[in-house]
């Protein structure tokens, strides 16, 4: 099921954990009501019970604690303004690809795509065909010539025979055919990982033609359409020529 809120902020999952345990609601639970309201990339289960955890102790702040050491200079307003642009870019772009290229550590760069703009890798969704808006106009004008027709004519209109003698009166919305038509490579096709793309929460999810698959048949044929009842085949044997 789709989260009901795709824009959020780790600071505001945050607050609802504090909002949640303060009620008395057990960590288990929260975690649950986060990720049916927000999605599994909200908070980890681990992050819940560690916040769970702070919040009993007393904390009150949702902010990161400073860490000790070498202060964290990568994640500045520059190197993050770049990122975001990378990706935007190139949606496939690669964690290590964005390091080298900005050169800071791959750490850093997790933590930009992640945790200050909520990024993760899906999948692009498969769709039949993407169809231009020339195809789209050429469709509709030929679905107004018909309902024109249907709405002149009648649902009804005379099968008229080779010979000019007229046969029963035929519906013609029943009788109306629908086609298709595609080109088949013979290729590799991406893989579902190759395929994977970088998706913020509030933009939607890509989409992808999908390719036709050839049903290999038993007889060394391999399917490629349906006229009627007739499949168009041609031979998957390789044929040598003798010269």
């Amino acid at each position: 099921m789709a989260p009901l809120i795709v824009v959020w902020s780790k600071l505001g999952i945050r607050a609802v954990v504090r909002f949640l345990l303060a009620k008395g609601t057990k960590c288990s639970v929260i975690y649950r009501e986060i990720v049916e309201n927000y999605g599994e990339h909200a908070i980890s289960m681990t992050q819940v019970y560690q916040w769970c955890s702070w919040f009993k102790d007393g904390r009150t702040s949702l902010q990161d604690e400073p860490r000790s050491g070498r202060p964290n200079t990568a994640n500045n307003d520059w190197n993050t303004a770049r990122v975001d642009e990378l990706i935007k870019v190139d949606r496939r772009v690669k964690l290590k690809e964005i390091s080298l290229k900005l050169d800071i550590p791959k750490t850093n760069v997790y933590e930009i795509v992640h945790d200050e703009f909520g990024y993760r890798k899906v999948s692009v969704r498969w769709v039949p065909k993407m169809l231009s808006d020339e195809h789209k106009r050429q469709r509709v004008e030929i679905f107004q010539i018909l309902l024109h027709r249907c709405q002149q004519e009648g649902d009804e209109a005379v099968d008229v025979g080779p010979g000019g003698d007229h046969r029963a009166r035929n519906k013609l919305l029943e009788h109306l055919i629908t086609g298709d038509e595609t080109w088949v490579h013979l290729s590799t096709p991406e893989t579902k990982r190759d395929s994977m793309t970088w998706k913020h929460p509030s933009s939607p999810v890509t989409k992808k033609v999908q390719s036709p698959a050839i049903g290999i048949k038993s007889d060394g044929h391999r399917v490629l359409g349906l006229t009627w009842n007739d499949p168009f085949r041609y031979s998957a044997k390789r044929r040598e020529c003798q010269c």
